[in-house]
C-alpha cells in the first residue's frame, strides 16, 4: 500500500497571456527557420542523385555483402551465427558439406531480404570469420519483393563491387591460417569488380562442391581409393 508520505502531487504551470496564445513559441520556430533558409554556408541539403553526400565508410550499414578469402571462395563457413543473431530473421542459409579442406562446410544457399532486415549490424558483429558485412551501398532499388532478396551471388557481387572502397578487415583467427595475411595477388586477377565475372566465379565454386559431394557420395576422399 502506498503511504501517504509518498504520494507527491504535480501542478500544472501557469501561463502568461503570451504563453497561452503560443506567439513566444511560434516566434521562435520562425527565427530557427529563416535562420536555415539564409545560412548558406551551413546548407545540409544535397542535389540527389546529382550530389552524393560523403558517408563514413568504416562504420556506415547498407547493404550487405559477402566476403571472399584470399583464394576468392566465400568465406562464409555456415556456422549460423549471423541468424541466429539477427533480430529480424531476414538471413537464410543452407548449410552443404565442404569440398575444401580447411573447414568442414560452407553456405550452398545465403539469401538476406534487405526489406525485412533493420540494418542493425549484429550479423557483421556476431561472424567469426568476417565474411559478412555491411557496405556503404545504399543504393538498391527493387520492383518487386523478391528482387529484394539477395542471394549468395549477389552478395559476392557487392563484395567484388565495393572491395576497393571498403577492404575486408580479415583478422586472424585461429584454426585459419590463411587468414590475417594480405590478398594473393592472383585474387585480383579473378576479381574485377564486374557482377558477371563474379557470378562466373561462384558457378565454378557451386561445381566444385558438386563434384566433392559426388566423390564423397561415392566413397572417394583424400586418401580412398574409391571402393565401397
Amino acid at each position: 500500500m502506498i503511504r501517504d508520505e509518498d504520494i507527491l502531487t504535480i501542478d500544472a504551470p501557469s501561463l502568461t497571456a503570451g504563453e497561452r496564445l503560443f506567439l513566444p513559441a511560434i516566434l521562435g520556430g520562425m527565427k530557427t527557420t529563416l535562420r536555415h533558409m539564409f545560412a548558406l554556408k551551413q546548407r545540409r541539403t544535397v542535389q540527389y542523385p546529382e550530389e552524393k553526400r560523403k558517408l563514413r565508410v568504416e562504420n556506415y550499414r547498407g547493404v550487405h555483402r559477402l566476403n571472399r578469402d584470399h583464394d576468392g571462395r566465400v568465406a562464409c563457413v555456415a556456422c549460423y551465427m549471423c541468424s541466429t543473431a539477427c533480430p529480424a530473421h531476414c538471413i537464410h542459409i543452407e548449410a552443404g558439406e565442404s569440398p575444401w579442406p580447411d573447414r568442414e562446410k560452407y553456405p550452398v544457399k545465403f539469401d538476406i531480404d534487405e526489406l525485412r532486415c533493420i540494418y542493425c549490424g549484429m550479423c557483421e558483429e556476431a561472424c567469426p570469420v568476417d565474411a559478412i558485412e555491411l557496405t556503404p551501398d545504399y543504393s538498391l532499388v527493387g520492383r518487386t519483393r523478391d528482387e529484394m532478396i539477395l542471394g549468395k551471388e549477389e552478395l559476392l557481387a557487392v563484395f567484388d563491387a565495393t572491395r576497393q572502397i571498403k577492404p575486408r578487415k580479415d583478422p586472424h583467427i585461429t584454426g585459419y591460417p590463411n587468414s590475417g595475411r594480405p590478398e594473393a595477388g592472383r585474387v585480383d586477377a579473378v576479381l574485377s569488380g564486374t557482377a558477371a565475372e563474379a557470378q562466373d566465379h561462384a558457378a565454378r565454386d557451386g561445381d566444385t562442391a558438386a563434384g566433392g559431394a559426388a566423390k564423397a557420395e561415392h566413397g572417394g576422399g583424400p586418401g580412398g581409393d574409391g571402393s565401397a
